[in-house]
């Protein structure tokens, strides 16, 4: 079961957040994000992992140890958003981890970082947590929720 919700960038102090309704870009990177995640990682815990880019052509870095210092996170994304932006016009970013849609610890050490390293590039991306069941915006709370998420079959 899919929600349909289609989306735009809006800041709120300070933080980007999508708002619904969400663009058809956005819905098809953030679902094909939930389905390579779905599909490759077969273990039941997995370290968190931070991506930029596009489902298939993206970079990411597996927080395994978790850093424990924000501005390393920052420095992270930073060096993860340059290296999306050579590889596609409108990377996007987001965060992998086990569990549910719900507001995390992995997610909130992330927030801020990431805030941070896209305001510093002027880019108007937000993170964006995607798990097994589909995927959230931790700032404004815009999110899909599958119960099985599936490969569409091109007609």
């Amino acid at each position: 079961v899919e929600r349909r919700v289609a989306a735009a960038h809006l800041r709120q102090g300070g933080d980007v957040a999508l708002q619904a309704p969400i663009d058809q870009h956005t819905h098809r990177v953030l679902r094909a994000a939930a389905l390579e995640l779905v599909q490759d990682e077969r273990r039941r815990r997995f370290p968190t992992a931070l991506h930029a880019g596009e489902p298939g052509r993206s970079v990411r870095h597996v927080e395994d140890p978790p850093l424990g210092d924000a501005g390393l996170r920052a420095d992270v994304v930073l060096s993860l958003l340059r290296q999306a932006a050579v590889m596609g016009p409108r990377p996007c970013l987001w965060l992998t981890r086990p569990g549910e849609l719900s507001p995390h610890d992995d997610d909130l050490r992330w927030l801020g970082p990431t805030t941070w390293a896209c305001a510093s590039l002027g880019s108007p991306l937000g993170l964006v947590v995607v798990t097994r069941r589909g995927w959230f915006d931790p700032v404004s709370d815009v999110r899909r929720e599958w119960r099985r998420l599936r490969r569409r079959v091109a007609p």
